[in-house]
């Protein structure tokens, strides 16, 4: 069946340009797939197909995130161009970090009734702040690397976490603002930079051994991934520059490290009550055992992103899997008794 589909993008977090380069792969698999489908940056509303045919062109996603004081810009331009969404049958959401991922969007789609892709308000909310998703990971027999919330003295780190740590903002994605503090004196101005990208800061216990993640569509737990990246952690440059990270699907696991890191993954997606498809991120320590790190409720969709790598090692085509996401959008719905 074809319907009108309004794939939102852009947005004004951090992660504009990896928003803009999913959302405009999404809009053309869409329309392979017979839809009809209009592609809308939330900042400066419906694309040409000039505009449309640059971000195809790529060259969207730099090797740094947008400079922070031009996101502030954005925000005014944004908020008109949410009240004017075109007519659509489904809505697929393609931002991410930001209040486009954080719950606030979501909210606000829900007074309108109509279906959009992804988790609900509150679901998008708690996966997006990783202290509380850490909590109900814990909660829910998922392990996770110990943590502290900033402010924290150097004292307090290396007494209830050691060093080396992750310092990176609670509510960002993509590793914006993340830093690795291998020294006592590297960790306030971690912190600070972290600061930069949001009111809240994480400091996490580093993890040494492998990059793992599990994508989850619908109920399914896809292939598990392993990324083997040229920096020492899997930073923004690495993740949206071909060449600068190795992605294996499927991982080289035994079958029973699949399936454990495929259960936790799915107990995590079920703690935090998500829905439609996430991306969940671990780290498999020398001993063998896994940690949860985040999930990601708007995971990205670009050429180098880890979902449709997963969904291809299914046997998923990057078409099928946006529509996909798309019905499952629909399903759920109807399953809230809408129309």
């Amino acid at each position: 069946m074809s319907l009108r589909i309004a794939v939102l993008m852009g947005g004004t977090s951090a992660e504009r340009d990896v928003s803009l380069a999913s959302g405009i792969r999404i809009t053309e698999a869409l329309r392979k797939q017979g839809h009809e489908v209009v592609a809308v940056d939330t900042v400066s509303g419906v694309l040409s197909a000039a505009d449309e045919q640059k971000l195809l062109a790529g060259g969207v996603v730099k090797t740094a995130p947008p400079d922070t004081k031009a996101l502030i810009r954005m925000n005014t331009a944004m908020q008109g161009t949410l009240k004017a969404l075109p007519q659509a049958d489904v809505l697929f959401l393609a931002l991410h970090g930001g209040q486009g991922e954080d719950g606030t969007l979501q909210a606000l789609l829900d007074l309108t009734g109509v279906p959009y892709t992804g988790s609900g308000h509150m679901a998008s909310a708690l996966a997006m702040d990783k202290d509380l998703s850490k909590h109900l990971f814990r909660a829910a027999g998922v392990p996770t690397p110990d943590w502290l919330m900033a402010p924290a003295t150097v004292e307090e780190v290396r007494t209830a976490l050691g060093f080396p740590v992750i310092v990176k903002p609670s509510k960002q994605g993509s590793t914006v603002g993340l830093s690795i503090v291998k020294k006592p004196e590297e960790l306030q101005p971690a912190i600070d930079e972290a600061f930069v990208h949001d009111d809240e800061v994480m400091i996490e216990q580093f993890i040494a051994g492998r990059e793992l993640t599990v994508g989850i569509l619908g109920d399914v737990a896809l292939p598990v991934g392993e990324i083997i990246a040229k920096h020492e952690i899997y930073d923004y440059e690495c993740k949206y520059t071909p060449g600068m990270a190795v992605e294996e699907f499927p991982a080289r696991l035994t079958d029973e490290e699949t399936r454990t890191v495929q259960t936790q993954a799915k107990r995590a997606f079920d703690a935090l009550k998500l829905r439609g498809y996430a991306r969940i991120d671990f780290r498999m320590a020398t001993d063998g055992k896994f940690f949860c790190l985040e999930a990601n409720t708007l995971p990205g969709m670009t050429q180098t992103s880890l979902i449709p790598q997963a969904a291809a090692a299914a046997g998923i085509s990057f078409p099928e899997l946006c529509d996909r996401i798309v019905q499952l959008a629909l399903e759920e719905r109807q399953q809230r008794g809408g129309k």
